[in-house]
């Protein structure tokens, strides 16, 4: 029981840490086609191993947060009404959250992306 206990709160303090990071990099800014695309690069630290240069649709926002055993993500569609996000901790895409009626922003793909290390 004391190993399930300490595992929990492992989990659990782990998950809170890195939900308190910021998000690392948007990819997409959700401009209209052709949009600009950043970029993915890799590093001795980062999950990424090899870089890649994403193709994104037009109006579509894409965040990623790469960090040296995981990678989240979060995006979302400008005239979209909700943001997806998922990791490679286990956390299939998934909706995230319903933005406003108007559409998605940016910051609702980085709430998206905040919310993949928690799933």
């Amino acid at each position: 029981m004391k190993k399930v206990i300490l595992t929990a709160v492992t989990v659990a303090a782990a998950a809170a840490s890195m939900n308190a990071q910021a998000v690392t990099a948007a990819v997409c800014s959700g401009g209209v086609s052709p949009q600009t695309v950043t970029s993915i690069a890799s590093a001795a630290t980062s999950f990424i191993k090899t870089g890649f240069m994403p193709k994104c649709s037009a109006n579509v926002i894409l965040h990623y947060d790469d960090q040296t055993t995981y990678m989240r993500v979060g995006s979302a569609s400008v005239k979209g009404k909700n943001a997806f996000g998922g990791s490679t901790m286990g956390g299939a895409v998934s909706a995230n959250a319903s933005c406003a009626a108007t559409g998605c922003t940016a910051t609702d793909v980085t709430t998206a992306v905040n919310a993949a290390a928690s799933s």
